[in-house]
């Protein structure tokens, strides 16, 4: 990989754009007001894929440069088991009306997939969404205007080997225990669900005016409902499995769990309302998908899922000709955020690092050592996502210390 990603050129007029806040999407302050939009791609099964992101699909919807978009996202828990969606909430005591009429949909196509080799993972994916003049060598810049939850419940999952203690995890070693949790679930429970014990539902609603998850009676987590995979599709005949030396998918479609370049399943939580995400243009058009969403999260997403809960975005997709980016990065008001993705953990940490100081270098005009020392005295780094099998590094990178007026 080369060091330089970003020409200072292309970028130097985005990195110190106004990123629209949730209140700005919603149209002003004060009270939630009818949101516009110039394209609602909704959650059909005919705009749906499963677990992959095919190259040159057929698109779901076409849009010129700096249009918007709504879309709708699916959760796969709920919508992609063995038994039926209505089942299986019933499991959790909720009712038919807390279950998405396209939920039903896609879990109607979900044999007839299975047999024609179309499921490729486990998400659900919304898209592609082609973006007129993208082609390979350019950036996309995706701003996420808005996102909130199109269905009142969500899904975590506990297992005793799940997330970080499962036994392919990097960090594993041979006579570790796995949690005290069950691992044997009561065979009366349908599609494996037991309650509060391997599954958990959370309601979200609001609570003294704030959308929160509703954890317990006495605890409640604030939600920030966000998109956890955003991808373009991959470059052609070019694949990244759950390991570094995972041959090619038979399917000859990326599968959606490992994120890399293309961005994919990354689970930054940050990348919610108010925040651009940048990745590169592998095919003509971009091909951009959503999906996996999620209500809340905490960094590292460590039981192996956060709370996953169909979700409704805005988004405006704007093409950035002739600009390089290697590797996703973001920002939102306060920060950008740069990413390392590796099997390693201490790999992805070092090219997120890398990103820091190829950014500060590129786009701030300071020197190699400059910019590491700052990147060791001003930027924090997080595990935003430790369990898809390559792992993803955020560096926050201030916007306040360089919009300071020098006194």
């Amino acid at each position: 990989m080369s060091r330089r990603t970003l020409l200072a050129a292309g970028l130097a007029a985005p990195v110190t754009a106004a990123v629209a806040t949730p209140a700005e999407a919603r149209g002003g302050g004060g009270g939630r007001k009818k949101r516009r939009w110039d394209h609602h791609l909704r959650a059909t099964p005919d705009h749906l894929h499963w677990g992959g992101f095919p190259v040159d699909a057929e698109p779901a919807l076409t849009i010129r440069s700096g249009r918007t978009v709504r879309v709708d996202m699916l959760s796969h828990q709920g919508a992609t088991q063995a038994i039926h969606p209505v089942e299986y909430f019933a499991a959790f005591g909720a009712g038919r009306s807390a279950v998405l009429p396209d939920a039903i949909a896609f879990w109607e196509t979900r044999a007839e997939r299975q047999a024609k080799g179309q499921q490729y993972g486990g998400h659900v994916l919304t898209g592609p969404i082609y973006v007129d003049g993208a082609e390979p060598g350019d950036t996309l810049a995706i701003e996420i205007m808005d996102v909130e939850t199109r269905a009142p419940y969500g899904f975590n999952n506990t297992a005793p080997e799940g997330g970080v203690m499962a036994t392919f995890y990097p960090g594993w070693r041979e006579g570790d225990a796995g949690l005290d949790i069950p691992a044997e679930i009561p065979a009366d429970m349908p599609a494996g669900v037991w309650p509060d014990v391997r599954t958990h539902m959370y309601r979200v609603g609001k609570h003294r005016g704030e959308d929160v998850v509703f954890f317990s009676d006495r605890l409640r987590v604030p939600a920030r409902p966000f998109p956890g995979i955003v991808a373009v599709a991959p470059a052609s005949g070019v694949f990244i499995g759950n390991t570094e030396d995972a041959p090619p998918p038979a399917t000859g479609v990326q599968n959606s769990t490992p994120p890399w370049t293309f961005g994919g399943n990354m689970d930054v939580r940050d990348l919610c309302s108010g925040s651009t995400l940048y990745l590169p243009v592998f095919q003509p058009g971009g091909q951009v998908f959503l999906g996996d969403p999620h209500s809340a999260q905490g960094d590292g997403e460590v039981s192996g899922t956060a709370v996953e809960h169909s979700c409704v975005g805005n988004f405006r997709i704007t093409v950035m000709k002739d600009t390089e980016t290697e590797l996703p990065w973001a920002e939102n008001e306060t920060h950008w955020i740069m990413m390392g993705i590796h099997w390693d953990l201490d790999r992805a940490m070092r090219m997120a690092v890398e990103k820091t100081v190829d950014f500060l270098v590129t786009t701030q005009g300071l020197t190699v050592p400059k910019a590491y020392s700052f990147a060791s005295i001003a930027v924090n780094y997080h595990n935003a996502e430790v369990v898809d099998r390559t792992q993803v590094v955020t560096g926050y990178i201030p916007k306040d210390v360089f919009a300071r007026p020098h006194r």
